[in-house]
């Protein structure tokens, strides 16, 4: 069984391309396969290898600067899902192009997977879907705000021209790990949003938290690797749950 690790961390990198070699030479040396992005905002990627291969990657990423909070979700998957390893370069690593957001200081606050179907259930709380719209489709949880979007980055102008609508209600926010309400939160307090929470852990933490029986979730989860999407307890599903 193939161990695999969803990353990120909102850090303080002041040179990002000095850290790149020395990851993909011990990627490299420990059989571990997938993507790394690194940007001066931090990292993120996802990676699959053999425990104590994922183990020592994550060892060393945890020692960079500000990353010993390094948030991981583990899963497991039947075959390798990635062909090789990758690290990239970027100027963000996750791409909103809203400039002077700084999500390790701005983020809002967190609510516990635990705790979240009592969100999912008030009424007066707006649930936002962050994600884009192919993965919507394969699930959400019920209830959800679906913003259309096809990437990331139209969320900003998304929420612009819709937050008249949710003037003096409380904004509940989730992804699928977590990263990018991370940056949607810290968004809308920079637009002046006061009450709004997100997803701790983002559904992956959910779904391997909560069980089945008492979820507001609804489908699967898709994800970024040959997997294609998983369900609770992170079980390989592999398809959207309504196809022939």
């Amino acid at each position: 069984m193939i161990q695999v690790a969803a990353l990120y961390r909102f850090a303080t990198f002041d040179d990002p391309a000095a850290l790149r070699q020395p990851l993909i030479d011990l990627c490299g040396a420990a059989g571990v396969m997938g993507t790394l992005l690194l940007a001066r905002e931090g990292v993120n990627g996802t990676i699959a290898g053999t425990k104590t291969g994922i183990a020592a990657v994550l060892a060393h990423i945890r020692a960079l600067p500000d990353c010993e909070g390094l948030d991981v979700k583990y899963s497991a998957a039947a075959v390798m899902p990635f062909q090789r390893m990758k690290v990239r370069l970027k100027k963000e690593i996750v791409t909103m192009k809203v400039p002077g957001l700084d999500p390790a200081r701005d983020a809002a606050p967190y609510v516990d997977p635990a705790d979240w179907n009592a969100v999912v259930d008030d009424p007066d709380t707006v649930l936002i879907d962050t994600r884009n719209g192919f993965e919507v489709d394969y699930g959400s949880f019920a209830g959800a705000i679906d913003p259309e979007t096809a990437s990331f980055g139209e969320f900003p102008d998304w929420w612009r021209a819709n937050a008249d609508k949710f003037a003096g209600k409380r904004v509940a926010m989730f992804c699928t790990g977590g990263i990018r309400c991370e940056k949607s939160t810290a968004f809308l307090r920079h637009e002046g949003v006061e009450d709004v929470v997100h997803l701790k852990g983002g559904i992956l933490a959910y779904l391997e938290q909560v069980p089945e029986a008492d979820s507001r979730w609804r489908g699967s989860c898709f994800v970024f690797d040959e997997r294609v999407s998983v369900g609770h307890g992170l079980v390989e599903v592999g398809e959207k749950p309504d196809a022939e």
